[in-house]
């Protein structure tokens, strides 16, 4: 193995562990990078009939209609005021494209697999859950949000 061959390498094991953190309430979240297409500014949406209340409705990015779901309603939060740090973090599995619409963005940190606990998740979740694990991070504890069962149960309810 050459010396650049070890470097890729070294690249795919960061990307294995590399979340994007985001803030919903004064709690942390994570969604693995692997999801994440883009981060973009809230902007005018507009409404859809029949959806749950924490679809928030749809935008028009670049000619793609992409659904937004508000992350505090679907968590079950108080409402509060969007901020200038409201943003919209695109995420993508398979074709599907939603934007989750959270109250800022933190970080790209990395979240080692010896760092996750997935027991106590697991635990309580007989049917899964939109919660896959704990990441611990020095003083911190971010939630890792299973994107896949997240956008699926989006999908079912709109």
């Amino acid at each position: 193995m050459s010396y650049d061959d070890a470097d890729l390498d070294d690249d795919d094991d960061n990307i294995d562990n590399t979340y994007l953190t985001f803030t919903v309430a004064e709690e942390e979240y994570a969604v693995h990078v692997k999801h994440v297409t883009e981060i973009v500014r809230l902007q005018k949406s507009f409404a859809m009939p029949d959806v749950p209340e924490y679809i928030r409705g749809v935008i028009n990015l670049r000619g793609k209609v992409i659904p937004l779901l508000d992350v505090r309603r679907r968590f079950g939060l108080r409402e509060t005021d969007y901020s200038d740090r409201t943003v919209i973090v695109v995420l993508e599995v398979g074709d599907a494209a939603t934007g989750l619409v959270v109250d800022g963005v933190s970080e790209v940190a990395e979240i080692m697999p010896g760092d996750i606990d997935s027991k106590a998740v697991a635990a309580r979740a007989k049917n899964g859950s939109l919660v896959s694990g704990m990441g611990k991070r020095a003083d911190r504890v971010s939630f890792i949000l299973d994107v896949p069962f997240l956008l699926a149960a989006h999908d079912q309810a709109a």
